[in-house]
């Protein structure tokens, strides 16, 4: 879609809702440069490569992203916005719900989130704290995993769990399994999300529960 001129009548007011290139906007910019940073790396990855993937100039691009910084931070905020509201509704003591039920259902959450992003997922776990964009997102994950492991620590308090592995372990070991899901999952192989996410939480939990002697 081209912006009208006068003879065809008034054009679009809104900047941020103009057209580039036909068929292109910030979305379908974003998800071709998280497609590529995943590829070749971020650090690799130029506003360049990013034209010559799209088949457009690089002004086509700035019209629509300040930089290549813009694009890392929209794509990790994709990724951490919702894990982050998962984690914050699994750490609420709500009535009637055990630390336990709480913590079997923020991994099949997760396993949800990371299959709905699964390429900016793919891309948080990937970065290394090379700028600020990258330094904030791992800040935000020291966040959540820290809330995972009080979490963890809570279940084990309840008696839901055994107590002999330490909580933050056990918060990285759990979550690494999801995690792992963004170097095999794919969303139309042998096996659905809901699958993943009850066979996760029957190794990790059915292991970890408290035996009495």
């Amino acid at each position: 879609m081209t912006t009208t001129g006068p003879a065809d009548g008034p054009a679009d007011p809104a900047p941020a809702r103009r057209r580039g290139r036909p068929g292109y906007d910030q979305a379908a910019i974003l998800r071709a440069a998280v497609e590529l940073f995943n590829r070749k790396g971020y650090d690799a990855t130029s506003m360049g490569d990013l034209a010559k993937e799209l088949g457009l100039t690089k002004p086509a691009i700035y019209h629509h992203v300040t930089s290549k910084e813009q694009l890392l931070g929209q794509a990790l905020d994709d990724a951490l916005d919702e894990l982050t509201a998962v984690v914050t509704a699994a750490s609420q003591d709500a009535a009637g719900t055990s630390a336990y039920e709480r913590l079997r259902e923020v991994v099949r959450r997760s396993v949800e989130v990371l299959v709905a992003h699964q390429p900016s997922v793919t891309l948080l776990l990937r970065v290394r704290g090379n700028s600020e964009v990258e330094l904030a997102a791992l800040q935000r994950r020291r966040w959540l995993d820290d809330r995972l492991a009080a979490l963890v620590a809570d279940a084990v308090a309840e008696g839901a769990l055994r107590d002999d592995v330490p909580p933050a372990l056990v918060s990285r070991l759990v979550f690494g399994m999801v995690n792992s899901l963004v170097e095999w999952y794919r969303p139309d192989g042998a096996y659905d999300r809901a699958m993943v996410a009850e066979a996760i939480a029957a190794i990790a939990f059915d292991g970890l529960a408290r035996h009495e002697a």
